[in-house]
């Protein structure tokens, strides 16, 4: 089974869909931002990414700076982040035989078909 943590509002999020489906891949899609991830669901796709919360997050993002959060903040504060403000989270994210690659670029995510 194949999960994709999607935003139909981000390009990189709708290529690697599509990238997915060109490849005959039917993900199951995760509209994570109104299904929001607990913060075990964040932790278990740290893990299978082999990533650290702070290579997950977007630090680019508004909220980022709104909640206080620096590169001086702890793994629990980013996390936490990351479950109240989905929006925070990277996308899209792929999850295939229990591994995970950001889509950044898309066509990263086809290594874990390999």
């Amino acid at each position: 089974m194949t999960t994709i943590y999607h935003n139909p509002r981000c390009s990189k999020s709708r290529q690697t869909l599509q990238l997915l489906e060109e490849n005959n891949i039917q993900p199951e899609i995760r509209l994570y931002l109104q299904d929001t991830p607990s913060i075990e669901e964040i932790q278990t796709l740290l893990t299978q990414l082999d990533i650290k919360p702070l290579e997950l997050i977007r630090t680019k993002e508004t909220i980022y700076k709104e909640l206080g959060l620096s590169k001086d903040s702890t793994d629990e504060e980013r996390l936490q982040a990351m479950h109240t403000n989905p929006s925070l989270i990277e996308r899209p994210i792929v999850i295939h035989n229990n591994k995970a690659k950001i889509g950044r670029p898309p066509e990263d995510v086809l290594a874990l078909f390999k």
